[in-house]
């Protein structure tokens, strides 16, 4: 059996230790996720599902704790290793796009690619294969001002994925829609992770979409259940 894509074991993480503030969001959580799956994790809002995904995804350290990527233990590895691990095979969405204002659709999924060292025309065959998937192939030239929220979501996912991360850590993806077009999106962002066959870790308060993944997570009190 080959190893999980993620495993995260023991995850602590305390805000404003020792002060009158102090906030402890994660009391040992253990995730573990197969190749393939597609799995949710669903709390309130608040109850530190953020800070889970940033320390998976490696933009946070733990207080306690240890996270693998692909078998290999992140915290044996420097910045440097690091920083490539969550460049070359993480991806992430979050509520809000977060594209580039000053560069099109096209160039926001090319960029990630040119910085990862894929020539310019690998990396704009493989943005548009990706726009078509999501069928927003027909907006390649425009900026993002000029998509509708649901539109420069698919982007965002495209973006993602550009790099052909083993793992997607998306972070209530369709939380900034309305109820008809966050259906619809949530059905193009399965899709495509099914199509490219990568596993991924989707933060969600909405039981619908996440009783359509292969798992749900609850995070309860700093614990998964």
């Amino acid at each position: 059996m080959s190893d999980p894509v993620l495993t995260l074991s023991g995850i602590e993480k305390t805000f404003n230790p020792g002060t009158p503030g102090e906030i402890r969001v994660l009391r040992g959580a253990n995730v573990t996720l197969a190749r393939g799956e597609v799995v949710a994790l669903v709390a309130p809002s608040g109850s530190g599902k953020s800070t889970l995904l940033h320390i998976a995804g490696l933009l946070d350290g733990a207080d306690a704790g240890n996270v693998q990527i692909n078998g290999q233990d992140m915290g044996a590895q420097n910045d440097r290793t690091r920083t490539e691990i969550r460049r070359e095979q993480v991806g992430f969405v979050y509520q809000f796009h977060h594209l580039l204002p000053e560069f099109s659709a096209l160039e926001n999924i090319v960029l990630p690619q040119l910085a990862a060292g894929v020539p310019d025309r690998t990396a704009r065959a493989h943005a548009l294969e990706l726009m078509e998937r999501v069928k927003v192939a027909d907006r390649a030239s425009h900026r993002p001002a000029e998509l509708s929220g649901g539109e420069q979501q698919r982007v965002a996912f495209c973006r993602a994925l550009a790099n052909r991360p083993a793992l997607l850590l998306a972070d209530e993806p369709t939380g900034n829609l309305d109820p008809g077009t966050s259906d619809t999106v949530f059905e193009a962002l399965m899709e495509l992770v099914r199509d490219t066959g990568l596993s991924a870790l989707i933060a969600t308060h909405n039981m619908d979409l996440a009783a359509r993944m292969d798992r749900i997570l609850h995070l309860d009190n700093g614990l998964i259940t």
